[in-house]
């Protein structure tokens, strides 16, 4: 096994509104839904290995972009949205946040017996994965989220995260079974987080001299190490700027949305009569679902697809989402029936988008895209979780 990457986020306190959680478990589990029938259960368990994707999923689920409350948030949605229907998608998600990360070794024996896994080798690497982020590479965080994604076939990813209060920073560790061989050989795919100083790593490939030297004193090996693959830092501030943006593909988004001749096309390849601020949406989630790695660079561009429940860059627009929703789990139920033709559309969508980009070599205005989001909020339902107090919007708790 090996780590496939790492995050370094600001801490936020805060809780997620039941408005929004209830979306992100819809619209989260039909992304995971159309890259399982597109891709297959590996590349998705690929993807939760990958903290560029996983932050540009986030983002376009309406989280706040860069925030460590992102990972709880996310992977509860998916846990919510997919669990209900394992059996069928052969996926299921252990674990969680503080006492469900205690669940994690019964809830994976549980899916063991029922798909003929052997539950102890996966309890013993949940416990190896966590050991190793907490204990051996002194970093300075601690870990308190861990979730083992594990398919019917016993292949699996780990997303965990660790909480440095001193530094007001969180950290996200990835894991892969595709990717790690030997826990005490360099076995992340990869760490993401500002440098902390000199950080003790005992199971860097180097360390073997150490290794020995442990073993002789103490009786027992490091357990994991840190290789920096895929590292992703996000900045301190919240609000989202315009050099967290590639413009250029922002660009080729808007431009496909708002332009006639582009919009008309687009509304076709879906198969739905759809509007600028919809299209904006799905070609966001298209790209979610068929995008390759170098797309994700810049999560926070995803944030266009449905805001931020803080209002960064703009709140959330409620009927935009709910439409995004439908437009998918339609493309999803047709597709579940033989007709492919909907859900295909997404996989044109994005193609669409990405040449029209590179033939129309777009520019995003980032302020005016901004401006204009905040000025037609109110006709789209736009909200955040300052806006209103009402009954519903009990509110699930991030940390």
């Amino acid at each position: 096994m090996k780590r496939s990457g790492t995050a370094d986020l600001p801490l936020h306190g805060g809780r997620v509104p039941a408005w929004l959680a209830e979306r992100m478990a819809r619209l989260g589990a039909a992304i995971a839904e159309s890259v399982l029938y597109h891709y297959g259960t590996a590349e998705f368990l690929s993807r939760l290995s990958d903290p560029f994707w996983f932050q540009a999923l986030g983002a376009v689920m309406g989280m706040d972009w860069h925030s460590s409350g992102i990972t709880t948030s996310v992977m509860g949605a998916l846990k919510r949205g997919l669990n209900p229907r394992s059996q069928e998608l052969g996926l299921y998600i252990c674990g969680g946040r503080g006492r469900h990360s205690r669940r994690t070794p019964d809830e994976l024996r549980g899916v063991a017996s029922r798909c003929g896994l052997d539950g102890e080798a996966l309890v013993r690497t949940s416990r190896l994965a966590a050991r190793v982020d907490n204990n051996a590479i002194a970093d300075g965080f601690q870990v308190y989220l861990h979730t083992f994604v594990v398919s019917a076939t016993g292949e699996w990813a780990v997303v965990q995260q660790g909480m440095n209060e001193t530094a007001g920073m969180a950290r996200r560790y990835h894991w892969h079974s595709a990717a790690v061989r030997d826990f005490t050989d360099s076995p992340h795919t990869g760490i993401v987080g500002e440098p902390q100083g000199e950080i003790l790593n005992l199971v860097d490939s180097g360390a073997k001299p150490a290794q020995r030297a442990l073993l002789e004193i103490a009786r027992q090996p490091p357990e994991a190490t840190l290789a920096e693959v895929r590292r992703l830092v996000m900045p301190r501030h919240h609000d989202v700027r315009a050099e967290d943006v590639d413009l250029r593909r922002l660009g080729a988004v808007l431009a496909t949305a708002y332009e006639r001749d582009l919009r008309d096309f687009t509304s076709l390849l879906l198969v739905e009569n759809l509007g600028p601020r919809t299209l904006q949406s799905l070609a966001l989630i298209a790209e979610v679902v068929h995008g390759a790695p170098a797309r994700f660079s810049d999560p926070a561009r995803f944030s266009f697809a449905h805001g931020g429940k803080d209002g960064h860059p703009f709140p959330v627009p409620l009927r935009t989402y709910d439409e995004s929703i439908g437009v998918l789990r339609r493309a999803l139920d047709a597709a579940r029936t033989g007709d492919s033709e909907k859900i295909e559309g997404f996989r044109r969508l994005d193609r669409f988008v990405r040449v029209a980009g590179e033939r129309l070599e777009p520019r995003a205005d980032f302020d005016a895209a901004v401006a204009h989001e905040r000025r037609i909020s109110p006709s789209l339902g736009g909200r955040t979780v300052t806006a209103g107090h009402r009954r519903e919007d009990a509110q699930l708790r991030l940390f």
